[in-house]
């Protein structure tokens, strides 16, 4: 019964939600993707172009560079499934569906100016990465999450993750450009964060064993949406040893903060 109006509560147009809203749309900032990609260093490719064939010695990036943003790039492409996922948790209308709507609009942003930027600086393979594209995204995400409240709770830990994995791979990448980029890209992740942990908040308010219970879940047992690219396990692990994101970092910066916030 308990689960069953929790769902009825939370999908609601509640006003929280259109008080989270008009928080966020006050203190977003919006940006423009074409400024933060260096253009002036980017070459056209072989192909149609008949021009430079990608090599690996072209990137000025290291391994686990590369690989922590190709899974960046590659687990923000994947946005077309996630919407459907949000959308279908939480409903299109009122607040929660002009919510929606503003949250793919600015994530949408995220994989186009994180792959101009991979082009234009040759960071990656481009054949390789566009494969990986077609696989994964054809793939599709489902998180399979068994209530409104794990959704909630996701959302809450995943947002926060990805904050951490732009700033953290922008911090590495010894790349001026790439890091202004990645500085630009995780402030946005930040702002999604706090909207759902505010809503996550008002669900603790309401149902605290249950939202206490759903968190735990996703703390202990949920996989980043970037799992299912292939090759996703080799490639964390090197992003992994190199310090960019790995468990410390999960512990220190996702779940310690998250927990003594909502205390």
């Amino acid at each position: 019964m308990v689960g069953n109006m929790a769902e009825v509560v939370l999908r609601g147009p509640e006003p929280s939600v259109e008080r989270l809203l008009e928080w966020h749309l006050a203190a977003a900032r919006d940006w423009l993707p074409h400024q933060f990609v260096p253009w002036s260093v980017a070459r056209d490719f072989d192909g149609p172009l008949k021009a430079l064939a990608w090599e690996s010695a072209q990137s000025t990036l290291s391994q686990p560079v590369q690989n922590a943003l190709l899974i960046n790039l590659l687990t923000e492409d994947n946005l077309p499934s996630y919407h459907f996922e949000i959308a279908t948790r939480f409903g299109r209308d009122g607040a929660w569906g002009t919510w929606i709507h503003r949250w793919t609009a600015e994530e949408g942003r995220h994989a186009d100016v994180i792959r101009a930027y991979d082009h234009a600086r040759r960071a990656v393979d481009p054949m390789a990465l566009e494969e990986l594209r077609m696989r994964h995204v054809s793939a599709g995400y489902r998180s399979d999450l068994p209530s409104v409240l794990h959704a909630l709770a996701y959302v809450t830990v995943q947002e926060l993750a990805t904050h951490l994995a732009h700033r953290n791979v922008g911090a590495s990448c010894g790349d001026r450009v790439g890091e202004q980029l990645m500085a630009r890209i995780a402030p946005d992740e930040n702002l999604h964060m706090l909207f759902y942990r505010g809503r996550y908040a008002d669900a603790l308010q309401g149902f605290p064993d249950e939202a206490l219970m759903a968190l735990a879940d996703v703390l202990c047992g949920s996989r980043m949406p970037g799992a299912g690219i292939p090759g996703f396990r080799a490639r964390a692990a090197r992003v992994a040893a190199a310090g960019i994101f790995n468990l410390d970092v999960h512990r220190e910066y996702v779940r310690g903060p998250l927990l003594v916030s909502l205390a």
